[in-house]
């Protein structure tokens, strides 16, 4: 079973930046896309970023401009690079691969805090 970790959440300030990678312990190359998702407390989780095995990368409006999503096949790893971070981008950030027909994958999470 394919599983992915997420790393290098934290706490930063306001203003700042995080980069967040998502390795899997498979080839990702199969994978429709890539994503990164978020939970902020008390609210759904939504898609901040997306990227496809091919076309136009996706970000979230409120996300645009300040973040940056990569994709690696070879190494078999998706990275966030979030800068000019705001504190209501304090959420926990989830990688997710979609693998068409079979169920979605998910990682464990990771907590970033951004204080004011």
């Amino acid at each position: 079973q394919v599983q992915l970790v997420e790393s290098g959440g934290g706490l930063v300030q306001a203003g700042g930046s995080l980069r967040l990678s998502c390795a899997s312990s498979g080839s990702i190359f199969s994978f429709n896309s890539m994503g990164w998702y978020r939970q902020p407390p008390g609210k759904r989780r939504e898609l901040v970023a997306q990227i496809p095995s091919g076309g136009r990368v996706y970000y979230a409006d409120s996300v645009k401009g300040r973040f940056t999503i990569s994709r690696d096949n070879a190494k078999n790893t998706v990275n966030l690079q979030m800068n000019s971070l705001k504190p209501e981008d304090t959420a926990v950030y989830y990688c997710n691969a979609d693998r068409g027909p079979r169920p979605d994958l998910w990682g464990q999470g990771t907590q970033v805090t951004v204080s004011a």
